[in-house]
């Protein structure tokens, strides 16, 4: 990081009765992981008065009050307790406070439920634990949940399916304040994909499919992805699977969550920014070579999943050496 970019201040809250798991995924990803070179900086807050028990039998103390909140670019929380309980007034009127000012706020898994309470999701997107779907769609039926994805990001609200797709979330806001380099190599230090495919519908109940026919797949995705600069369509994946477009489709679905141009397009896109951020290409050749065909088919899609064009996005993270 350029030691003239300041740190961008995350609060994480943190309460009794707290799963030390959650804790740590926010307080990993924007502060220890990359130690000194992590974009972030990280101050732990108690909601309720310390020491804080956790789930795991210990306490933790010495925590930042509250109102250290007050000063943070970003607030986290990471989950909560109990969905039947209504947090404490004081988190909620913090939380009210911090997204009147414009401070992107965070909730992870059942964390979401808190953005719930303090109204931060009415008539927002947003997801949850699986699990706890529909007793949040039932509770708070002004909130749109959607339990089949990892993340939503609705305005500068951001909420998280359960547990590790905290990590997923956390390095989703990484990626699109520091760039995808800076996303990529915490995931490699944390030993995590970058970004996962698909939803929460692939870990709802049932396992995913162990046939020669996802082997197929698997072998299928990583040829598309040394081929993005070719035409890909359904037809010519089924033709190169040996499937037909429908079996493609549905087992597609099955593998990753997500549909064959769904999935396309989110590849060529993170393919065009690695490229704008690690290259001297023109944004012509990049639209070539991550398949989009025109810079003009670029800029559009572009624009439409990240809310940049692609110059602006070179200009903020293009590698300086």
């Amino acid at each position: 990081m350029s030691a003239s970019r300041l740190k961008t201040s995350v609060a994480v809250v943190a309460f009794d009765g707290i799963s030390p798991f959650h804790l740590s995924v926010p307080c990993m990803v924007f502060g220890d992981a990359l130690g000194q070179d992590s974009p972030f900086e990280v101050v732990v807050c108690a909601a309720e008065p310390s020491p804080l028990k956790t789930t795991a039998g210990f306490s933790l103390s010495d925590l930042a009050p509250l109102s250290a909140s007050k000063k943070a670019e970003v607030i986290v929380v990471p989950s909560w307790r109990d969905v039947d309980e209504r947090p404490p007034e004081r988190l909620l009127r913090a939380l009210r406070a911090a997204h009147e000012r414009g401070v992107p706020i965070v909730g992870l898994c059942l964390g979401a439920h808190v953005l719930a309470e303090a109204g931060l999701l009415d008539g927002r997107r947003a997801t949850t634990h699986w699990a706890y779907a529909k007793a949040m769609a039932d509770r708070f039926p002004a909130v749109d949940i959607d339990p089949n994805v990892l993340y939503v990001e609705d305005g500068n609200v951001l909420t998280s399916a359960g547990t590790a797709a905290g990590l997923d979330a956390c390095l989703h806001m990484v990626r699109k304040r520091h760039g995808a380099e800076v996303a990529n190599r915490l995931a490699r230090h944390l030993v995590v994909p970058p970004h996962r495919e698909g939803g929460q519908a692939q870990f709802i109940e049932q396992p995913l499919p162990s046939t020669a026919g996802g082997t197929r797949l698997a072998q299928l995705i990583d040829s598309v992805r040394a081929r993005l600069h070719e035409p890909h369509s359904l037809d010519s994946l089924a033709l190169a699977a040996n499937m037909s477009r429908r079996s493609l489709t549905r087992q597609f679905k099955a593998l990753t969550g997500t549909t064959v141009q769904s999935w396309l397009l989110a590849e060529r896109l993170r393919l065009s920014q690695r490229l704008l951020e690690q290259t001297d290409q023109s944004v012509e050749r990049i639209a070539e070579m991550a398949g989009f065909g025109s810079v003009v088919s670029l800029r559009h899609h572009f624009r439409l999943g990240l809310g940049v064009n692609p110059t602006a996005w070179r200009r903020s993270f293009a590698r300086r050496d």
